[in-house]
């Protein structure tokens, strides 16, 4: 069977409970068309970016699957259909990722470079200097405006 990527994006108003509950519901449907789920990544509530059906942000869940077209069809059908989701995506790929997506790896990579303490102290940036030959800015006047 061809093997998916299915990413869709539910509204930001939803609790963690529902848009776990809109994955499963994509995943039953997936397996009673006699597909399998492979994976099934959260990656959570992102900003988006430009406004979709007046939302700035969405959870975002990702679901790796192999199922014949038909389940496909059907899933896009449902999904399509759903107030609660506002994009979805279903690409073919030639084979699953293995491990966590770059969408997660990205959250690792992050959570490792912590608080960015090589850079130190920086401090007044001296080396500036002044304004050098311009002088001080003469003051200003708002009565012409």
């Amino acid at each position: 069977m061809p093997l998916y990527e299915h990413v869709f994006i539910a509204r930001q108003d939803l609790a963690q409970a529902q848009v776990d509950a809109l994955a499963e519901t994509a995943t039953n449907i997936i397996e009673a068309a006699g597909g399998k789920v492979v994976k099934t990544e959260t990656w959570g509530l992102r900003s988006l970016a430009y406004r979709i059906a007046k939302n700035r942000k969405g959870h975002y869940v990702m679901l790796d699957f192999d199922a014949p077209a038909a389940a496909v069809a059907e899933l896009e059908r449902q999904t399509q259909i759903n107030e609660d989701v506002i994009r979805y995506m279903t690409v073919r790929v030639d084979s699953h990722e293995q491990g966590p997506s770059a969408m997660m790896r990205r959250g690792e990579r992050d959570r490792e470079r912590g608080d960015r303490g090589d850079r130190g102290d920086r401090g007044d940036r001296g080396d500036r200097g002044g304004r050098g030959d311009r002088g001080d800015r003469a003051p200003r006047d708002f009565a012409d405006a």
